[in-house]
């Protein structure tokens, strides 16, 4: 998680811990008259809550009992959740008023949160899978412990498909963050993860993480190139010193920011937004057109600010442009098997080549390379290589688009 930029939580409770919380809001349900004793066992009454089923949409009589576990003959509705649980063998207990037992899987999250963040609160996350049961039965139980009890957005993330088919352990598509930081910067991670709405389904594939890869690489290597050349200069930032074209960039990527992340924190239109600023910059770096602009430094300064304060806000600046494209180039170098003296060494065999006029040997030493994800980049300072999407790899998304 620190690899990949999530700040940490400011707690992260225990239910062992939160036994007298737990144990207290069921004693309050069922004095609100919302739940039942049978046998030790705790049960809530889903028939005395008519707005059950609002967070869902589903009605009682479409919950079909019995699919995933037993049904209880004793409860009185088949849809009716366990808030505690008597003791059985093997498994850990707590003294309670109704014997010794466990808490049901729902009522430890109601109880937590309300010791924490109290009974009203702004946001609720999870994923897709627990909308029923698990929040249904969290709204239930909280508002039945305390009437008062809300939370005003339920943000629920989508499920991760790989190559579009559902990613499990039993059909052998499993793999961890860990396994795919190995191979790739986390940040790229981070960027292919943005890249979709956090409610919809996230495909992963090689294709999209080089994509991904690449595109963080040009990304922090126009930013590298902004702080060279402005290291060079003296910069005013008063607004008179920045042309109005540059003004009117920098206002329109600021309103598709605010509006964009205010509905819904829709990152991938924040994203897709990025491409104009950093054309303009890379045009006013490396375009003749460009190095002519009226107060060019001015604006590069301003517009690299802007690009920075919108990475920030993603979660995706890196501690410097530097050192995370030097972590990109030694990740492709992994992913291609080749060491950089390996790369270097046929850089100057094509150049060789390249003198020789064997053009036929310096384009297939170019080929060897992309096909393994290595870029050449010719300059007028000489060859040097980037990371690139792999050959099969770019043909492939080539034939799905």
């Amino acid at each position: 998680m620190v690899y990949l930029h999530c700040l940490p939580p400011s707690v992260e409770p225990r239910v062992s811990d939160h036994m007298p919380q737990i144990i207290d809001m069921i004693e309050r349900i069922l004095e609100n008259g919302y739940a039942y004793r049978i046998d030790g066992d705790v049960y809530f009454s889903v028939d005395k809550l008519p707005e059950y089923g609002r967070l869902s949409g589903r009605k009682l009589e479409d919950n079909r009992a019995g699919e995933r576990v037993a049904v209880d003959s004793r409860k009185k509705n088949p849809a009716d959740f366990a808030l505690w649980k008597s003791a059985k063998e093997g498994e850990p207990f707590w003294d309670s008023p109704w014997g010794p037992g466990r808490p049901g899987w729902h009522i430890e999250c109601s109880a937590m949160s309300a010791a924490y963040l109290g009974h009203s609160f702004d946001i609720h996350g999870g994923g897709m899978d627990l909308v029923f049961p698990h929040h249904e039965n969290e709204i239930a139980q909280s508002c039945a412990a305390c009437r008062d009890s809300n939370i005003s957005y339920w943000v629920h993330n989508g499920f991760v498909t790989i190559d579009s088919e559902k990613m499990s352990k039993s059909l052998g598509n499993f793999f961890t963050i860990r396994q795919v930081i190995n191979l790739y910067h986390p940040l790229a991670l981070r960027l292919f993860l943005l890249g979709t709405h956090y409610r919809s389904p996230v495909n992963y594939s090689d294709v999209q993480l080089e994509s991904a890869s690449e595109r963080i690489f040009y990304i922090y290597q126009t930013l590298h190139d902004c702080e060279n050349i402005l290291s060079q200069h003296r910069v005013a930032f008063e607004k008179d010193a920045i042309p109005p074209d540059t003004i009117n960039d920098i206002n329109k990527f600021h309103d598709t920011l605010v509006t964009s992340m205010s509905d819904d924190l829709h990152t991938p239109v924040l994203l897709s937004a990025l491409s104009d600023p950093l054309k303009i910059i890379n045009d006013m770096l490396h375009t003749r057109k460009g190095k002519k602009q009226i107060k060019r430094i001015e604006s590069i300064a301003a517009l690299e600010k802007m690009v920075r304060n919108a990475l920030m806000v993603l979660g995706l600046m890196p501690p410097t442009y530097n050192e995370a494209l030097q972590q990109l180039r030694e990740k492709a170098l992994r992913r291609a098997k080749l060491t950089e003296d390996q790369i270097l060494q046929k850089i100057e065999e094509r150049t060789v080549a390249r003198k020789d006029k064997d053009y036929e040997k310096s384009d297939a030493i170019r080929k060897d390379l992309a096909a393994l994800g290595i870029a050449l980049m010719d300059s007028p300072d000489g060859t040097s290589w980037r990371p690139a999407i792999p050959l099969a790899l770019q043909e492939q998304q080539v034939a799905s688009t």
